[in-house]
């Protein structure tokens, strides 16, 4: 006879113990080892490059920095939903540490920023395949139950990134060389992909057939070409030259989407990837808007602020920093809320990254540097509180053959995002004097138009979450089933 214990539902509030206790160590270790190489390589490359532009020079292809390496892990993260469905997660995840060594050690052998920057590219197109793998291996190797444990395990190690990425790249500075930097990080992914390849068998996912036809190179390159014109629109601002660019760039984006869309079970994103109605579209055009609002401070920050404030790179780097620091301290501490209250962290999170990058527009330029860095932990912190439970949500409402695209689409629309946005605002620093700057006053002037422009691509971000966050029959099932969660 079966008892009302044994059917009952498990509820869905899981504690540090039974999560630790599950059985998943060598999958949770892949995949923050994964997301420590994307993290910490990031924050390293900020925290050097005024070093690189001081030794090769080449200010005027900053924003590339970050854009030639987001465009690496978009064509990645685009392509690490077929790949995986293909092939398995092992194979991609090799292989994408093996490119990610490879572009670091590039770039610590350049001798001009044109090779640091087709380095940045190798490196984007590892890290942003670890980071999309690590998705999608989240969604296909763990339990739902642990989907939001196993993601504040990961902002775990992004905020321990946070603390060694600057540590570290400050230290190449002060006493090597930032050469050193890339090295190091070349030296790690080297023995990560050895690893992967020879010692872990991470699983496929749960569809059931691969899909069919050629793997879309030209769909890629399009999407490639796409970021690649935006951002050369904003290196030398002329209104003919940078609109027709734009313009182009924007085309290809388009063509992409349009194409992909009836691309059938080849498709790179899933369904209406952009449209708002959807719970889909909705979460994905709110990560890319917040994506490019955010990106300045990473992109331009520790350079104005050195300017402004005549901190130190560590220092400043350390600033950055904080915003990792608070997506991981958020992240760890709702990350045992239960499914019921999952709209309620994201809308809450998504607006206070939206008043940060509104306070960041005051504190860069004016300071003190205790409140930058205040507005910076609201940063993270506000993606922090959202990001454990948007992964959970999304895929709750798409039909389980979504799941894996959905998942590798998230953080390739969020790497997207920081690409498209690094081109909008190098557009708008160097249309502000960027490369013209003199002084302190100079700096803190292309410092508030940084920010106070990127705050409207926050608002609509904002506004696309209400896709997301509207009731649907799965929250009334929650609501009937679930327990309360343990005070």
């Amino acid at each position: 006879m079966t008892t009302q214990a044994q059917t009952a539902p498990k509820p869905d509030y899981v504690s540090w113990r039974e999560f630790l206790s599950a059985g998943y160590t060598a999958p949770l270790v892949l995949v923050c080892l994964g997301v420590w190489m994307h993290a910490a390589d990031s924050l390293v490359v900020a925290t050097m490059l005024p070093a690189i532009v001081a030794e090769i020079g080449g200010a005027a292809y900053v924003s590339w920095t970050v854009s030639i390496y987001e465009i690496g892990s978009i064509v990645a993260g685009a392509a690490s939903a077929l790949l995986t469905l293909r092939h398995g997660l092992r194979l991609p995840m090799a292989g994408a540490a093996l490119c990610f060594a490879a572009g670091c050690a590039l770039s610590a052998l350049s001798g001009s920023m044109g090779l640091v920057l087709v380095g940045r590219g190798l490196q984007g197109l590892g890290g942003g395949g670890l980071v999309a793998l690590s998705f999608i291996a989240i969604n296909a190797l763990f339990p739902r139950r642990l989907a939001a444990r196993t993601l504040a395990v990961v902002s775990a190690f992004w905020g321990m990134s946070a603390f060694l990425g600057p540590l570290l790249g400050g230290l190449f500075v002060e006493f090597a060389t930032w050469r050193w930097g890339f090295a190091f990080f070349a030296a790690q992914a080297l023995g990560l992909g050895l690893w992967i390849a020879l010692r872990t068998e991470p699983g496929k996912t749960a569809l059931d057939e691969s899909p069919p036809g050629p793997f879309p190179l030209f769909r890629l390159a399009v999407l490639c070409g796409a970021v690649v014109l935006i951002s050369a629109g904003g290196v030398r601002v002329e209104m003919l030259r940078s609109t027709l660019l734009i313009l182009a760039g924007g085309a290809c984006l388009w063509w992409f989407l349009w194409r992909d869309a009836r691309a059938g079970a080849a498709r790179l994103l899933p369904a209406a990837p952009l449209d708002p109605r959807r719970a889909t579209g909705a979460t994905l055009l709110m990560l890319l808007c917040m994506s490019m609002a955010t990106i300045g401070l990473l992109a331009y920050g520790p350079l104005l602020m050195t300017l402004i404030h005549g901190m130190s790179a560590l220092t400043a780097g350390y600033i950055v920093a904080a915003s990792s620091i608070g997506w991981t301290l958020a992240a760890v501490a709702v990350s045992g809320s239960p499914e019921r209250r999952d709209r309620l962290w994201i809308g809450l999170g998504m607006g206070i990254t939206t008043v940060s990058v509104a306070g960041l527009a005051h504190a860069v330029p004016h300071g003190p540097i205790w409140l930058i860095a205040l507005f910076a932990g609201l940063d993270g912190a506000g993606f922090g509180l959202a990001w454990t439970f948007i992964l959970r949500r999304v895929t709750a409402l798409v039909p389980p053959a979504e799941a894996a695209r959905v998942s590798g689409a998230i953080p390739t629309v969020q790497r997207m995002g920081y690409a498209l946005g690094a081109a909008y605002v190098g557009i708008v620093v160097n249309a502000g004097g960027f490369l013209e700057m003199e002084g302190p006053s100079d700096a803190a002037h292309v410092a508030t138009l940084l920010f106070l422009w990127s705050l409207p691509l926050a608002l609509i971000g904002l506004a696309a979450m209400a896709g997301l966050l509207r009731r649907h029959p799965h929250d009334d099932r929650l609501q009937m089933s679930s327990p309360a969660a343990p005070s």
